[in-house]
């Protein structure tokens, strides 16, 4: 197959995988059962909060930490996702891309592969809110934790359109 022949997610997915490990799989955090730890009492250095609330059973919350930039790729990023539950905590490694051609978001359950096309500064919606956190996390820390659909008036002035279609493509990961 010649690259061109490829729809742009595809084209980026197979380096992007490589990088993510090829849906790495979740890995728990030993906590809460017979551990006797609060998931937040095992939080990371350097995590990055993004969203804490009560559910039921206690609190749950999300953030990143660990971002390492690709050294043969500008723009492109190795994050940990930390989704912490009342008593368990599931932490994926996922690639961001934060380039304003092609903002992406590569993220797994272990099962698939979702390959995310971002359009920063555009709508934000219930389905894309979290995606659109992570990525203002990564690509600007200094935005981590603020309500991405107030952010388009500075994706703009960053050099993102905001008129990106986005899109997902489900890709099987791993066989377990």
């Amino acid at each position: 197959l010649q690259e061109s022949m490829l729809p742009t997610a595809l084209r980026w997915m197979l380096p992007m995988a490589c990088l993510v490990g090829l849906a790495a799989p979740t890995a728990p955090v030993a906590l809460a059962e017979g551990g006797g730890v609060r998931p937040e009492d095992a939080r990371p250095p350097g995590l990055i909060l993004l969203e804490e609330r009560p559910g039921l059973g206690g609190k749950q919350a999300f953030g990143v930490y660990g971002a390492v930039a690709d050294r043969d790729t500008p723009g492109l990023w190795r994050i940990k996702f930390w989704d912490e539950q009342p008593n368990d905590v599931k932490v994926r490694s996922e690639t961001i891309r934060c380039t304003p051609a092609a903002p992406m978001r590569v993220t797994s359950d272990g099962a698939y592969l979702y390959v995310r096309e971002l359009n920063p500064g555009g709508a934000i919606t219930p389905a894309n809110r979290i995606d659109h956190l992570v990525w203002w996390a990564t690509c600007f820390p200094e935005q981590a934790g603020k309500d991405p659909a107030g952010l388009g008036p500075l994706a703009r002035q960053l050099g993102y359109s905001g008129s990106l279609r986005e899109s997902e493509q489900i890709v099987p990961g791993r066989s377990r």
